[in-house]
């Protein structure tokens, strides 16, 4: 057993999550990791993974126990996001999507809400985040989505761009400002719009370097009328949400980064014990050995700070941004350097698509893009210590 294996068995798992994340390890490497290469060529959405997912009852583990879910822990939830990501990317970024968007309906939603979608979701939903726009990205809130309260009704009009599940959704939570409020960040409000409702159209659907089984799609809201009572809380409400729930998603996608970062290394790792030079295996090469000992010695130390994050939020710390977007910054650039790693020790081979490392490295870019750029993580990071100056007198 590695240094990476112990790792994992010294995490304090009951015993019904551990057998739980041993079913999902064992469907990933048999099921999904196979059919992986063929849904990145295809570009085609992973149904078949969707379908063996839902047969595990995963999208359960989201919902609370009253609503017809399992209530598991984050920690298991994460555990589960990094094998399903490890055998397929695309995968793990549909389902740990499910995740996200489920999150604000749990936490905010009423019981008659919860009741309605809740349930829906734990039986295999597809749900989706609908916050990016074309003039809003990292900074979301310059968003131009209006909500208009029309009698009993919610008028929407505006767009989305780059949502994940945006097009197979059966339930969106979309952004919008609450066009009383004005234009300002604090008309921000939180809607859902299922699917079918008039007025919600797929615009497109988007063809990427990386992760291209999972789609990503662009929206558009014409005079889409949803009811009053699909908006999540008070009007105005949503940047304080938004801010609760990305302490919760960031660490979701340093899971999913590293899967994929695992992939590599584990890739890199056979291939220089198997293959020759010079009479040599690779790995007995002293400079090739100091490059491995160092990433397996970051990895370990990423790994580690995703189950203290995840700890701490189980606990109710919700003072944990920083923390969250070091978790976050790091296990993305470090999917990026493993898997790239892992190309340069495979030589002309891991610039073919006869080896998954080819995919692991365009899969690990979006890692370091989506949920915040790394750059304005570093931001986040850094002003955090900028001390108040004093008044002078």
């Amino acid at each position: 057993m590695n240094v990476l294996e112990r790792l994992d068995a010294a995490i304090p798992f009951p015993e019904h999550e551990r057998l739980l994340i041993e079913s999902v390890r064992k469907l990933a490497a048999e099921r999904i990791a196979p059919r992986a290469a063929a849904y990145d060529e295809s570009a085609e959405f992973p149904w078949d993974n969707v379908r063996d997912i839902n047969a595990l009852g995963l999208n359960s583990m989201f919902v609370p126990e009253a609503y017809g879910g399992t209530g598991l822990s984050y920690s298991a939830y994460l555990a589960c996001a990094r094998e399903i990501s490890k055998a397929c990317a695309a995968t793990g970024i549909v389902w740990a999507t499910n995740f996200h968007s489920t999150g604000p309906l749990v936490d905010f939603g009423t019981h008659e809400q919860k009741s309605g979608w809740l349930p829906r979701i734990a039986d295999g939903a597809l749900v989706a985040l609908a916050l990016t726009e074309p003039s809003a990205g990292s900074d979301a809130t310059g968003m131009k989505t209006t909500f208009r309260p029309n009698g009993d009704d919610i008028v929407i009009d505006g767009s989305k761009l780059f949502i994940t599940n945006g097009d197979v959704c059966d339930i969106l939570v979309l952004f919008g400002k609450w066009a009383p409020l004005g234009s300002g960040k604090e008309a921000i409000s939180i809607a859902v719009v299922e699917k079918g409702t008039p007025g919600f159209n797929v615009v497109r659907t988007e063809r990427k370097m990386g992760v291209r089984a999972s789609s990503t799609a662009a929206l558009a809201f014409d005079n889409c009328r949803i009811p009053r009572a699909n908006l999540l809380g008070e009007p105005g409400a949503g940047l304080a949400m938004l801010f609760h729930f990305l302490n919760r998603s960031r660490p979701s996608v340093a899971a999913h980064a590293l899967g994929i970062a695992r992939a590599a290394f584990e890739d890199a790792v056979q291939y220089i014990n198997e293959r020759e030079q010079s009479g040599r295996r690779i790995l007995e090469n002293q400079g090739i050995q100091f490059r491995m000992a160092d990433n397996a010695t970051d990895l370990a130390m990423c790994e580690r700070w995703l189950w203290h994050v995840a700890r701490r939020l189980e606990e109710g710390e919700n003072d944990i941004a920083q923390e969250s977007s070091m978790l976050k910054m790091r296990a993305s650039d470090l999917a990026m350097r493993l898997s790239m790693d892992a190309v340069q020790l495979y030589g002309g081979y891991g610039y073919t698509k006869d080896y998954r490392v080819e995919r692991l490295m365009r899969d690990a870019k979006i890692t370091q893009i989506w949920e915040g750029t790394n750059q304005i993580h570093r931001q986040l990071i850094g002003r955090s210590f900028l001390e108040k100056k004093r008044a002078r007198g």
